[in-house]
Protein backbone atom coordinates (compact mmCIF):
# COMPACT_ATOMS: atom_id res chain seq x y z
CA UNK A 1 0.00 0.00 0.00
CA UNK A 2 1.61 3.40 -1.17
CA UNK A 3 2.49 5.69 1.80
CA UNK A 4 0.19 8.90 1.98
CA UNK A 5 1.10 12.27 1.12
CA UNK A 6 1.99 14.51 4.06
CA UNK A 7 0.58 17.75 4.06
CA UNK A 8 1.42 20.40 5.78
CA UNK A 9 -1.38 23.12 5.85
CA UNK A 10 -0.44 26.51 7.18
CA UNK A 11 -2.78 28.32 8.79
CA UNK A 12 -3.56 32.00 10.81
CA UNK A 13 -0.53 34.36 10.39
CA UNK A 14 0.66 38.05 11.50
CA UNK A 15 -2.66 39.72 9.31
CA UNK A 16 -5.44 41.25 9.42
CA UNK A 17 -7.24 38.72 7.70
CA UNK A 18 -6.31 35.71 10.71
CA UNK A 19 -9.66 34.69 11.53
CA UNK A 20 -9.87 34.26 8.04
CA UNK A 21 -7.46 31.97 7.49
CA UNK A 22 -8.93 30.16 10.04
CA UNK A 23 -11.79 29.75 8.43
CA UNK A 24 -10.37 28.27 5.38
CA UNK A 25 -8.23 25.86 6.54
CA UNK A 26 -10.84 24.07 8.66
CA UNK A 27 -12.55 23.43 5.45
CA UNK A 28 -9.57 22.61 3.43
CA UNK A 29 -8.51 20.18 6.42
CA UNK A 30 -12.15 18.88 6.52
CA UNK A 31 -12.53 17.90 2.91
CA UNK A 32 -9.19 16.40 2.54
CA UNK A 33 -9.45 12.28 1.75
CA UNK A 34 -7.97 11.14 5.25
CA UNK A 35 -6.92 8.11 2.81
CA UNK A 36 -4.30 9.54 0.23
CA UNK A 37 -3.54 12.50 2.82
CA UNK A 38 -2.26 12.97 6.19
CA UNK A 39 -2.62 15.88 7.47
CA UNK A 40 0.32 18.00 9.42
CA UNK A 41 -1.61 21.16 11.24
CA UNK A 42 0.95 24.03 11.16
CA UNK A 43 -0.50 27.03 12.98
CA UNK A 44 1.17 30.64 13.24
CA UNK A 45 0.33 32.96 16.00
CA UNK A 46 -0.81 36.58 15.09
CA UNK A 47 2.64 37.20 17.13
CA UNK A 48 4.55 35.21 14.35
CA UNK A 49 4.75 32.33 17.04
CA UNK A 50 4.45 28.59 15.29
CA UNK A 51 2.26 26.11 16.96
CA UNK A 52 3.23 22.47 15.22
CA UNK A 53 2.19 20.39 18.14
CA UNK A 54 -0.86 19.61 20.22
CA UNK A 55 -4.37 21.45 18.63
CA UNK A 56 -2.39 24.13 16.89
CA UNK A 57 -6.54 25.52 15.32
CA UNK A 58 -7.85 24.78 18.75
CA UNK A 59 -5.35 27.12 20.30
CA UNK A 60 -5.70 29.63 17.49
CA UNK A 61 -9.24 29.34 17.75
CA UNK A 62 -8.66 29.92 21.25
CA UNK A 63 -6.39 33.17 20.87
CA UNK A 64 -8.90 34.40 18.35
CA UNK A 65 -11.99 34.67 21.18
CA UNK A 66 -9.32 36.32 23.81
CA UNK A 67 -9.20 33.03 25.54
CA UNK A 68 -5.05 32.25 25.23
CA UNK A 69 -1.94 33.99 25.39
CA UNK A 70 1.06 32.89 23.22
CA UNK A 71 3.31 33.60 25.51
CA UNK A 72 1.78 31.18 28.02
CA UNK A 73 2.25 28.32 25.51
CA UNK A 74 3.70 25.61 27.32
CA UNK A 75 7.60 24.87 25.74
CA UNK A 76 6.76 21.75 24.27
CA UNK A 77 4.13 23.31 21.54
CA UNK A 78 6.33 26.54 20.52
CA UNK A 79 7.25 25.74 17.01
CA UNK A 80 10.70 26.96 15.34
CA UNK A 81 11.07 30.18 13.00
CA UNK A 82 12.23 27.78 10.27
CA UNK A 83 10.38 24.38 8.94
CA UNK A 84 12.96 21.71 9.41
CA UNK A 85 15.29 23.70 12.05
CA UNK A 86 13.67 22.66 15.14
CA UNK A 87 13.02 19.35 16.26
CA UNK A 88 9.47 18.90 16.80
CA UNK A 89 8.72 20.11 13.24
CA UNK A 90 7.21 17.20 11.04
CA UNK A 91 8.99 16.41 7.73
CA UNK A 92 6.48 17.35 5.00
CA UNK A 93 6.08 15.94 1.37
CA UNK A 94 3.84 19.54 0.11
CA UNK A 95 3.03 22.59 2.09
CA UNK A 96 -0.54 24.10 1.32
CA UNK A 97 -0.55 27.51 2.96
CA UNK A 98 -3.59 29.19 3.96
CA UNK A 99 -2.56 32.75 5.24
CA UNK A 100 -4.47 35.20 3.67
CA UNK A 101 -2.88 38.79 3.13
CA UNK A 102 0.43 39.43 4.11
CA UNK A 103 3.28 37.19 5.74
CA UNK A 104 1.76 34.77 3.49
CA UNK A 105 -0.19 35.55 0.81
CA UNK A 106 3.12 38.29 -0.32
CA UNK A 107 5.78 35.71 -1.03
CA UNK A 108 7.11 35.60 2.37
CA UNK A 109 5.93 32.04 3.41
CA UNK A 110 6.73 31.12 -0.65
CA UNK A 111 10.52 32.06 0.13
CA UNK A 112 10.78 30.65 2.71
CA UNK A 113 9.31 27.29 1.35
CA UNK A 114 11.69 27.70 -1.79
CA UNK A 115 14.84 27.76 0.18
CA UNK A 116 13.53 24.74 2.45
CA UNK A 117 12.87 23.04 -1.27
CA UNK A 118 9.73 22.08 -0.14
CA UNK A 119 6.67 22.32 -2.99
CA UNK A 120 3.68 24.21 -2.38
CA UNK A 121 0.52 24.80 -3.68
CA UNK A 122 -0.46 28.18 -5.27
CA UNK A 123 1.36 31.04 -6.77
CA UNK A 124 5.41 31.73 -6.17
CA UNK A 125 7.05 34.34 -4.75
CA UNK A 126 6.63 36.83 -7.41
CA UNK A 127 3.23 36.67 -8.45
CA UNK A 128 2.37 36.10 -4.88
CA UNK A 129 4.05 39.67 -3.76
CA UNK A 130 2.50 41.61 -6.84
CA UNK A 131 -0.85 39.80 -6.36
CA UNK A 132 -0.56 41.01 -3.06
CA UNK A 133 0.66 44.58 -4.04
CA UNK A 134 -2.78 45.86 -5.35
CA UNK A 135 -0.67 49.46 -6.90
CA UNK A 136 2.01 46.97 -8.39
CA UNK A 137 -0.36 44.59 -9.91
CA UNK A 138 -1.96 47.52 -11.94
CA UNK A 139 1.08 48.97 -13.49
CA UNK A 140 1.81 45.15 -14.51
CA UNK A 141 -1.67 44.47 -16.02
CA UNK A 142 -1.75 48.08 -17.36
CA UNK A 143 1.80 47.19 -18.98
CA UNK A 144 0.22 43.90 -21.19
CA UNK A 145 -3.17 46.33 -22.06
CA UNK A 146 -5.17 44.74 -19.40
CA UNK A 147 -7.97 47.55 -18.42
CA UNK A 148 -7.43 48.48 -14.51
CA UNK A 149 -9.49 51.71 -13.41
CA UNK A 150 -8.42 54.90 -13.11
CA UNK A 151 -6.01 55.00 -9.98
CA UNK A 152 -3.56 56.89 -7.42
CA UNK A 153 -0.39 55.30 -5.51
CA UNK A 154 0.00 57.05 -2.24
CA UNK A 155 2.55 56.72 0.43
CA UNK A 156 1.50 56.93 4.23
CA UNK A 157 4.22 59.22 4.72
CA UNK A 158 3.09 61.16 2.18
CA UNK A 159 -0.34 61.77 4.14
CA UNK A 160 1.33 62.46 7.28
CA UNK A 161 3.82 64.95 6.01
CA UNK A 162 0.79 66.98 3.90
CA UNK A 163 -2.45 65.98 4.33
CA UNK A 164 -4.39 69.10 2.70
CA UNK A 165 -1.71 68.55 -0.07
CA UNK A 166 -2.49 65.15 -0.04
CA UNK A 167 -6.52 65.67 -0.41
CA UNK A 168 -5.82 68.66 -2.96
CA UNK A 169 -3.99 66.26 -5.34
CA UNK A 170 -6.79 63.68 -4.74
CA UNK A 171 -9.29 65.75 -5.76
CA UNK A 172 -8.05 67.61 -8.57
CA UNK A 173 -8.24 63.91 -10.34
CA UNK A 174 -11.11 62.35 -8.83
CA UNK A 175 -14.50 63.30 -8.29
CA UNK A 176 -16.65 61.85 -5.60
CA UNK A 177 -17.54 59.09 -4.99
CA UNK A 178 -14.27 57.20 -4.89
CA UNK A 179 -12.32 54.46 -3.26
CA UNK A 180 -9.35 54.64 -0.79
CA UNK A 181 -7.82 51.29 0.12
CA UNK A 182 -4.38 49.78 1.70
CA UNK A 183 -2.35 48.36 -1.00
CA UNK A 184 -1.50 45.44 0.48
CA UNK A 185 -4.28 43.86 2.02
CA UNK A 186 -7.71 42.12 1.01
CA UNK A 187 -10.82 40.73 2.70
CA UNK A 188 -11.74 44.43 2.36
CA UNK A 189 -9.89 45.45 5.20
CA UNK A 190 -9.36 48.97 5.72
CA UNK A 191 -11.32 49.82 2.54
CA UNK A 192 -13.53 53.37 2.40
CA UNK A 193 -16.25 54.32 -0.26
CA UNK A 194 -15.81 58.46 -0.16
CA UNK A 195 -18.47 60.14 -0.87
CA UNK A 196 -17.74 63.79 0.12
CA UNK A 197 -14.67 66.26 0.99
CA UNK A 198 -15.25 65.51 4.95
CA UNK A 199 -14.98 61.77 4.60
CA UNK A 200 -11.95 61.35 2.76
CA UNK A 201 -9.67 62.58 5.63
CA UNK A 202 -11.10 59.37 7.73
CA UNK A 203 -10.93 57.00 4.79
CA UNK A 204 -7.08 57.81 4.30
CA UNK A 205 -6.17 57.89 8.38
CA UNK A 206 -7.91 54.40 8.17
CA UNK A 207 -6.06 53.22 4.84
CA UNK A 208 -2.96 54.34 6.70
CA UNK A 209 -3.26 52.04 9.83
CA UNK A 210 -3.10 48.84 7.06
CA UNK A 211 -0.42 49.34 5.26
CA UNK A 212 2.57 51.93 4.33
CA UNK A 213 1.11 52.47 0.60
CA UNK A 214 -2.21 53.66 -0.20
CA UNK A 215 -4.57 53.54 -3.46
CA UNK A 216 -7.28 56.21 -4.02
CA UNK A 217 -9.67 54.67 -6.86
CA UNK A 218 -12.39 56.25 -9.55
CA UNK A 219 -15.83 54.96 -8.21
CA UNK A 220 -17.09 52.30 -11.27
CA UNK A 221 -20.16 53.55 -12.43
CA UNK A 222 -23.23 51.54 -11.27
CA UNK A 223 -20.27 48.72 -10.50
CA UNK A 224 -21.68 45.28 -11.06
CA UNK A 225 -18.43 42.88 -8.73
CA UNK A 226 -17.42 39.93 -11.10
CA UNK A 227 -15.38 36.96 -9.78
CA UNK A 228 -13.57 34.48 -12.28
CA UNK A 229 -11.35 31.07 -10.68
CA UNK A 230 -8.66 30.02 -12.42
CA UNK A 231 -6.88 26.76 -11.97
CA UNK A 232 -3.25 25.41 -13.36
CA UNK A 233 0.21 26.36 -13.93
CA UNK A 234 1.28 27.30 -17.49
CA UNK A 235 -1.73 26.16 -19.62
CA UNK A 236 -4.16 27.50 -16.59
CA UNK A 237 -8.39 27.17 -17.07
CA UNK A 238 -11.09 29.72 -15.81
CA UNK A 239 -14.43 28.91 -14.27
CA UNK A 240 -17.24 30.26 -15.29
CA UNK A 241 -18.08 33.65 -13.38
CA UNK A 242 -19.99 34.98 -10.58
CA UNK A 243 -21.33 37.99 -9.50
CA UNK A 244 -21.54 39.69 -5.92
CA UNK A 245 -24.35 41.26 -4.80
CA UNK A 246 -23.55 42.57 -1.53
CA UNK A 247 -25.96 43.13 0.86
CA UNK A 248 -24.09 46.95 1.70
CA UNK A 249 -23.11 49.84 -0.42
CA UNK A 250 -20.70 47.60 -1.51
CA UNK A 251 -18.69 44.24 -0.92
CA UNK A 252 -17.33 45.52 2.14
CA UNK A 253 -15.47 42.98 5.12
CA UNK A 254 -18.74 43.31 6.69
CA UNK A 255 -20.67 42.26 3.68
CA UNK A 256 -18.30 39.09 3.41
CA UNK A 257 -18.07 38.06 6.91
CA UNK A 258 -20.60 39.19 9.09
CA UNK A 259 -24.33 40.07 7.44
CA UNK A 260 -25.07 37.12 5.26
CA UNK A 261 -27.24 38.58 3.48
CA UNK A 262 -24.82 39.15 0.17
CA UNK A 263 -26.08 37.29 -2.66
CA UNK A 264 -24.00 35.25 -4.69
CA UNK A 265 -25.12 34.61 -8.34
CA UNK A 266 -23.53 31.68 -10.17
CA UNK A 267 -23.31 31.59 -13.19
CA UNK A 268 -23.15 35.33 -13.24
CA UNK A 269 -26.23 36.87 -15.68
CA UNK A 270 -23.59 37.77 -17.86
CA UNK A 271 -23.83 37.10 -21.86
CA UNK A 272 -21.84 34.28 -23.09
CA UNK A 273 -20.12 37.03 -25.20
CA UNK A 274 -19.21 38.46 -21.74
CA UNK A 275 -19.12 35.40 -19.71
CA UNK A 276 -15.84 34.38 -22.20
CA UNK A 277 -14.18 38.27 -21.98
CA UNK A 278 -14.29 37.56 -18.34
CA UNK A 279 -12.50 34.33 -18.36
CA UNK A 280 -9.87 35.75 -21.22
CA UNK A 281 -9.35 38.52 -19.15
CA UNK A 282 -9.07 36.22 -15.81
CA UNK A 283 -6.27 34.03 -17.48
CA UNK A 284 -4.32 36.99 -18.92
CA UNK A 285 -4.46 38.56 -15.45
CA UNK A 286 -3.28 35.38 -14.09
CA UNK A 287 -0.52 34.86 -16.38
CA UNK A 288 0.67 38.72 -16.66
CA UNK A 289 1.96 38.29 -13.04
CA UNK A 290 3.42 34.62 -13.99
CA UNK A 291 0.81 32.65 -11.33
CA UNK A 292 0.92 29.29 -10.38
CA UNK A 293 -1.88 26.76 -8.92
CA UNK A 294 -4.27 29.04 -8.69
CA UNK A 295 -6.09 32.61 -8.32
CA UNK A 296 -9.44 34.51 -7.99
CA UNK A 297 -9.55 37.44 -10.46
CA UNK A 298 -11.74 39.96 -9.06
CA UNK A 299 -13.60 42.49 -11.86
CA UNK A 300 -15.46 45.46 -11.75
CA UNK A 301 -17.85 46.04 -15.06
CA UNK A 302 -20.23 49.52 -15.68
CA UNK A 303 -22.81 48.67 -15.19
CA UNK A 304 -23.85 50.52 -18.26
CA UNK A 305 -21.77 50.27 -20.83
CA UNK A 306 -20.26 46.74 -19.56
CA UNK A 307 -16.69 47.51 -19.52
CA UNK A 308 -14.90 45.34 -17.57
CA UNK A 309 -11.72 46.08 -15.27
CA UNK A 310 -9.44 43.93 -13.19
CA UNK A 311 -9.94 44.86 -9.98
CA UNK A 312 -7.33 42.46 -8.38
CA UNK A 313 -5.53 38.62 -8.74
CA UNK A 314 -6.42 37.20 -5.03
CA UNK A 315 -3.37 34.18 -5.08
CA UNK A 316 -4.94 32.68 -1.77
CA UNK A 317 -8.98 33.21 -2.14
CA UNK A 318 -10.82 32.17 0.41
CA UNK A 319 -11.28 28.96 0.55
CA UNK A 320 -13.81 27.34 2.52
CA UNK A 321 -16.88 25.39 1.00
CA UNK A 322 -19.20 28.31 0.49
CA UNK A 323 -16.57 30.61 -0.25
CA UNK A 324 -16.37 31.78 -4.34
CA UNK A 325 -13.42 30.49 -5.47
CA UNK A 326 -14.64 26.46 -4.88
CA UNK A 327 -18.39 27.19 -5.47
CA UNK A 328 -16.86 28.62 -8.84
CA UNK A 329 -15.40 25.52 -9.68
CA UNK A 330 -18.20 23.23 -8.41
CA UNK A 331 -20.45 25.12 -10.84
CA UNK A 332 -18.07 24.03 -13.64
CA UNK A 333 -17.69 20.44 -12.73
CA UNK A 334 -15.13 20.55 -10.17
CA UNK A 335 -16.25 19.36 -6.73
CA UNK A 336 -14.33 20.61 -3.33
CA UNK A 337 -12.08 17.78 -2.75
CA UNK A 338 -11.59 17.59 -6.40
CA UNK A 339 -9.92 20.62 -6.32
CA UNK A 340 -7.89 20.22 -3.41
CA UNK A 341 -6.26 16.88 -5.01
CA UNK A 342 -5.87 18.98 -8.05
CA UNK A 343 -3.74 21.67 -6.59
CA UNK A 344 -1.57 19.79 -4.42
CA UNK A 345 -0.70 17.84 -8.07
CA UNK A 346 0.17 21.06 -9.31
CA UNK A 347 2.29 22.15 -6.44
CA UNK A 348 4.59 18.93 -7.01
CA UNK A 349 4.44 19.24 -10.92
CA UNK A 350 5.51 22.85 -10.58
CA UNK A 351 8.27 21.67 -8.23
CA UNK A 352 9.49 18.68 -10.52
CA UNK A 353 9.78 21.29 -13.45
CA UNK A 354 11.85 24.39 -10.57
CA UNK A 355 14.19 21.45 -9.99
CA UNK A 356 15.39 20.86 -13.27
CA UNK A 357 16.95 24.24 -13.42
CA UNK A 358 20.55 23.30 -11.98
CA UNK A 359 22.02 25.29 -9.34
CA UNK A 360 25.39 25.50 -10.04
CA UNK A 361 27.52 26.73 -12.83
CA UNK A 362 31.37 26.78 -14.80
CA UNK A 363 31.81 28.58 -18.00
CA UNK A 364 33.18 25.41 -19.47
CA UNK A 365 29.48 24.20 -19.62
CA UNK A 366 28.82 26.98 -22.32
CA UNK A 367 31.90 25.45 -24.59
CA UNK A 368 30.35 22.47 -25.19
Amino acid sequence: MARKLRVGVIFGGRSGEHEVSLVSAKGIMGAMDKSKYEIVPIGITKQGRWIVDGDPMKALEAMAAGKGDPEELPSGERGELVPGVGANFPPVDVVFPVLHGPYGEDGTIQGLLEMADIPYVGAGVLASALGMDKALAKAVFASKGLPVVEHMVLKRKEWEKDPEGVIERIEEKFDYPCFVKPANLGSSVGVSKVHNHSELPKALALAARYDRKMLVERAVNKAREIECSVLGNDEPIASVPGEIIPCREFYDYRAKYIDDRSELLIPAPLSPELTKRVQELSIAAYLAIDCAGMARVDFLMDGDTKELFISEVNTIPGFTPISMYPKLWEASGISYSELIDRLIELAIERHADKSRSETSYSWMDDQG
